[in-house]
Protein backbone atom coordinates (compact mmCIF):
# COMPACT_ATOMS: atom_id res chain seq x y z
CA UNK A 1 0.00 0.00 0.00
CA UNK A 2 1.68 3.80 -1.19
CA UNK A 3 1.94 5.99 1.48
CA UNK A 4 1.04 9.44 0.97
CA UNK A 5 0.97 12.66 2.92
CA UNK A 6 -3.08 12.35 3.50
CA UNK A 7 -3.45 8.38 3.89
CA UNK A 8 -3.99 7.05 6.98
CA UNK A 9 -4.46 3.06 6.36
CA UNK A 10 -1.16 2.93 4.35
CA UNK A 11 0.62 4.00 7.71
CA UNK A 12 -0.74 2.15 10.16
CA UNK A 13 1.12 -1.51 11.28
CA UNK A 14 -0.99 -3.97 9.12
CA UNK A 15 -2.45 -5.57 12.49
CA UNK A 16 -3.75 -2.29 13.23
CA UNK A 17 -4.93 -1.29 9.63
CA UNK A 18 -7.12 -5.01 10.03
CA UNK A 19 -8.74 -3.98 13.30
CA UNK A 20 -9.60 -0.62 11.94
CA UNK A 21 -11.25 -2.04 8.44
CA UNK A 22 -13.66 -4.36 10.10
CA UNK A 23 -15.18 -1.27 11.14
CA UNK A 24 -15.21 0.36 7.20
CA UNK A 25 -18.27 0.38 5.00
CA UNK A 26 -18.27 0.95 1.41
CA UNK A 27 -20.36 3.95 0.40
CA UNK A 28 -20.78 6.21 -2.78
CA UNK A 29 -21.31 10.08 -3.51
CA UNK A 30 -22.19 11.77 -7.18
CA UNK A 31 -19.86 14.28 -8.38
CA UNK A 32 -21.20 17.49 -6.72
CA UNK A 33 -22.44 16.24 -3.72
CA UNK A 34 -21.18 18.33 -0.30
CA UNK A 35 -20.05 15.30 2.10
CA UNK A 36 -18.88 17.66 4.84
CA UNK A 37 -19.91 21.13 5.54
CA UNK A 38 -17.39 22.87 8.05
CA UNK A 39 -19.04 24.10 11.59
CA UNK A 40 -21.29 21.11 11.26
CA UNK A 41 -20.98 17.71 13.80
CA UNK A 42 -18.07 15.72 12.74
CA UNK A 43 -19.20 11.81 13.41
CA UNK A 44 -17.86 9.95 10.54
CA UNK A 45 -14.52 9.88 8.23
CA UNK A 46 -13.58 8.39 4.99
CA UNK A 47 -10.60 6.56 3.11
CA UNK A 48 -11.37 7.60 -0.63
CA UNK A 49 -10.73 4.34 -3.28
CA UNK A 50 -11.89 6.06 -6.73
CA UNK A 51 -12.89 9.58 -7.34
CA UNK A 52 -11.33 12.79 -6.16
CA UNK A 53 -12.55 15.30 -3.23
CA UNK A 54 -12.03 19.04 -2.56
CA UNK A 55 -11.66 20.44 0.63
CA UNK A 56 -13.02 24.03 1.15
CA UNK A 57 -13.37 26.42 3.57
CA UNK A 58 -15.69 29.38 4.73
CA UNK A 59 -13.98 32.83 3.68
CA UNK A 60 -16.16 35.92 4.81
CA UNK A 61 -17.43 37.62 2.00
CA UNK A 62 -16.61 35.22 -0.96
CA UNK A 63 -17.44 32.12 -2.24
CA UNK A 64 -15.62 29.03 0.10
CA UNK A 65 -12.05 28.64 -1.20
CA UNK A 66 -10.22 25.44 -1.84
CA UNK A 67 -7.94 23.88 0.01
CA UNK A 68 -7.00 20.71 -1.70
CA UNK A 69 -7.58 18.13 -3.52
CA UNK A 70 -7.88 14.45 -2.14
CA UNK A 71 -7.56 11.53 -4.13
CA UNK A 72 -7.47 7.79 -3.57
CA UNK A 73 -6.18 6.03 -0.69
CA UNK A 74 -6.60 9.78 1.31
CA UNK A 75 -7.95 10.41 4.13
CA UNK A 76 -11.03 12.52 4.14
CA UNK A 77 -12.00 14.10 7.86
CA UNK A 78 -10.15 14.31 10.57
CA UNK A 79 -12.03 16.45 12.97
CA UNK A 80 -14.17 13.38 14.57
CA UNK A 81 -11.18 12.92 16.58
CA UNK A 82 -11.15 15.93 18.93
CA UNK A 83 -14.17 17.89 20.59
CA UNK A 84 -16.05 19.29 19.78
CA UNK A 85 -16.22 17.03 16.77
CA UNK A 86 -17.19 19.63 14.06
CA UNK A 87 -15.79 19.62 10.53
CA UNK A 88 -13.12 22.56 10.36
CA UNK A 89 -13.50 22.03 6.66
CA UNK A 90 -16.09 21.51 3.89
CA UNK A 91 -15.11 18.54 1.22
CA UNK A 92 -17.48 18.08 -2.20
CA UNK A 93 -17.11 15.04 -4.38
CA UNK A 94 -15.30 16.62 -7.88
CA UNK A 95 -16.68 13.50 -9.55
CA UNK A 96 -17.74 10.40 -8.45
CA UNK A 97 -16.58 8.92 -5.23
CA UNK A 98 -16.35 5.34 -3.79
CA UNK A 99 -14.90 5.66 -0.32
CA UNK A 100 -14.75 3.51 2.99
CA UNK A 101 -16.98 5.04 5.95
CA UNK A 102 -15.54 5.14 9.38
CA UNK A 103 -18.01 5.43 12.25
CA UNK A 104 -16.14 7.94 14.32
CA UNK A 105 -17.28 6.80 17.76
CA UNK A 106 -16.97 3.19 16.96
CA UNK A 107 -12.95 4.31 16.13
CA UNK A 108 -12.75 6.57 19.12
CA UNK A 109 -13.91 3.16 21.41
CA UNK A 110 -11.15 1.05 19.67
CA UNK A 111 -8.24 3.36 19.92
CA UNK A 112 -8.98 3.27 23.46
CA UNK A 113 -9.42 -0.02 23.90
CA UNK A 114 -6.11 -1.09 21.99
CA UNK A 115 -3.22 1.84 23.01
CA UNK A 116 -1.22 0.61 20.51
CA UNK A 117 -4.00 1.47 17.19
CA UNK A 118 -4.85 4.18 19.27
CA UNK A 119 -1.10 5.54 18.89
CA UNK A 120 -0.77 4.87 15.41
CA UNK A 121 -3.95 6.57 14.36
CA UNK A 122 -3.11 9.58 16.54
CA UNK A 123 0.34 9.63 15.34
CA UNK A 124 -0.70 9.95 11.54
CA UNK A 125 -3.61 12.11 12.62
CA UNK A 126 -1.29 14.26 13.49
CA UNK A 127 1.09 14.07 10.40
CA UNK A 128 -1.91 14.66 7.88
CA UNK A 129 -3.21 17.57 10.32
CA UNK A 130 0.14 19.12 9.80
CA UNK A 131 0.24 18.62 6.24
CA UNK A 132 -3.37 20.00 5.95
CA UNK A 133 -3.07 23.16 7.53
CA UNK A 134 0.31 23.97 5.37
CA UNK A 135 -2.08 23.41 2.24
CA UNK A 136 -4.66 25.90 3.52
CA UNK A 137 -2.27 28.91 4.65
CA UNK A 138 -0.36 28.06 1.43
CA UNK A 139 -3.74 28.39 -0.75
CA UNK A 140 -5.05 31.12 1.16
CA UNK A 141 -1.66 32.88 0.99
CA UNK A 142 -1.48 32.30 -2.95
CA UNK A 143 -5.67 33.56 -2.89
CA UNK A 144 -5.49 36.49 -0.61
CA UNK A 145 -1.89 37.46 0.03
CA UNK A 146 -0.26 40.78 -0.64
CA UNK A 147 1.08 40.30 -4.23
CA UNK A 148 4.96 40.49 -4.58
CA UNK A 149 5.28 40.83 -0.64
CA UNK A 150 8.14 37.88 -0.05
CA UNK A 151 8.74 35.75 2.09
CA UNK A 152 8.11 36.40 5.46
CA UNK A 153 11.17 37.12 7.91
Amino acid sequence: MIVTANNLLGALPPESRERLLELAREVSFPAGARISEEGHRADRFWVIRTGSVTLDMRVPGRRPAAVETLSHGDLLGWSWLFPPYTWQLGAEALSPVRALEFDAARVRELCEADPVLGRAVALRMAEIISHRLQAARTRLLDLYGPYGSGPMP
